[in-house]
């Protein structure tokens, strides 16, 4: 694996992290992904792929177990 450098301003640097942190993952990993698509020439299909999977990971201990009850799905007394 080969690393890279990257200049980029503050507040772009900030405002990447900030955008990571809400997909709860690295800035590393971000760009990582940037590049693999650009590499693999980006195609829809490759792009929703490469989603799919990645949204996969993010949810893996999600369970049919902790959904919400119908009541609870509906419940407009807040």
């Amino acid at each position: 694996m080969k690393n890279i450098t990257v200049s980029v301003d503050d507040d772009t640097h900030r405002r990447a992290r900030i955008k990571a942190a809400e997909q709860e993952t690295s800035l590393s990993a971000l760009v990582k992904q940037f590049l693999t698509a650009l590499a693999e020439g980006g195609s829809e299909a490759n792009n929703f792929a490469r989603e799919e999977k990645a949204l996969r990971e993010r949810i893996r201990n999600f369970s049919a177990a902790n959904r919400l009850s119908r009541a609870e799905l509906h419940d407009r007394q807040r």
